[in-house]
């Protein structure tokens, strides 16, 4: 009898495996991008130039290192507002000069207001669905009269967000408006606590429901120790813990345009630097939106006055930001809404 029992659970187990095994493969194959020749001619229009460019710019001196609720970071914002105004991209009617305010009550340390840089294009045929594109805006001011200028931190992210804006508008303009709409979010306050992301999360523009996903980029510009004998690298966190469809998707998109080392070291629940809880997707996590953080890994000049523009590698940080458009493309496009399932 034992024996018998233990045959069956054996053969329940098995077939268990099997499903679960085809369930994946089915939901891989499911993932493909129809319109590559059409997602191509996008990726082409993100340039290493417009990214350094915005880098050279959002990093400068004169901007005084983004500190929260200072001037420099208030400039920065403006400079990124103005890009989307460039675009023709809107702002959010309830929010027309693309600036959610967030006051000095959610901020510690007596700092002054400041904003969260919102804008968006509408989706063509499920408007009320939304893919985020996020990335901070702020860095860590002046410190002992030296500039902290976070080329890397979060500059890096900034442009990509702006570039792939920017491409997305380009496909408007041609005809080929996303069927969801698309929310480019600059979040402040992050090198101090998450608060920008956390007040919009506690206060959404566009209901959290209605979320697809967020991407969120933050440092994607440098090469860490880990992989100094091969920079084509990206580390994605999160991007298995609500949906297994989107780290297939992403997974998908690497495969067809990028093939970029896609590392999964800092995903694992147990790694010390729990880095997943530590940029701004995780405040979209705790509301159950799936969500992805891109990231290069911490290097030399992290958190330090020498994380400089120069020091940007201008080729991969365009490769990286092409990855994450791909993705956005797919989200924005496919047929289907993402599933908030974990298989």
């Amino acid at each position: 009898m034992k024996v018998f029992f233990a045959s069956v659970l054996l053969f329940v187990g098995s077939c268990a495996t099997i499903r679960h095994s085809e369930k994946v493969n089915n939901l891989k194959n499911s993932i493909t991008f129809a319109d590559e020749t059409v997602v191509k001619a996008y990726l082409n229009s993100i340039q290493s130039e417009e990214l350094k460019t915005h880098v050279f710019e959002i990093s400068s001196d004169k901007y005084k290192g983004r500190m929260t609720g200072e001037e420099g970071h208030n400039l920065v914002c403006d400079y990124i507002r103005k890009q989307y105004m460039s675009y023709n991209i809107n702002a959010p009617q309830s929010h027309s000069n693309y600036y959610q305010t967030v006051p000095k009550n959610n901020f510690p340390d007596e700092l002054n207001d400041s904003q969260n840089v919102i804008a968006y294009i509408e989706g063509a045929e499920f408007p009320n669905e939304f893919v985020y594109i996020t990335a901070h805006s702020d860095h860590e001011g002046v410190k002992d009269g030296q500039i902290y200028n976070g080329a890397d931190d979060n500059g890096s992210g900034t442009a990509a967000v702006l570039e792939i804006a920017e491409a997305f508008s380009q496909a408007v303009k041609e005809g080929n408006r996303p069927k969801r709409s698309i929310v480019f979010l600059h979040v402040t306050a992050e090198e101090i606590g998450l608060y920008g992301s956390k007040f919009y999360t506690n206060h959404p523009i566009f209901p959290l429901d209605n979320a697809v996903a967020t991407l969120n980029i933050d440092m994607i510009g440098r090469v860490d120790d880990r992989h100094k004998d091969n920079e084509d690298y990206i580390y994605l966190i999160g991007s298995d813990r609500i949906s297994t469809e989107l780290h297939y998707i992403t997974e998908q998109a690497n495969t067809t345009f990028t093939n970029l080392q896609l590392d999964y070291k800092y995903n694992d629940e147990n790694d010390a630097n729990q880095y997943y809880y530590r940029s701004d997707h995780y405040n979209f996590a705790l509301n159950d939106v799936p969500v992805i953080f891109f990231f290069n890994g911490e290097h030399q000049d992290y958190t330090k006055p020498t994380d400089t523009a120069d020091k940007i590698n201008y080729p991969l940080l365009a490769k990286r930001t092409k990855l994450i458009f791909s993705t956005a493309w797919y989200l924005a496009n496919s047929k289907t809404r993402l599933k908030k399932e974990i298989i």
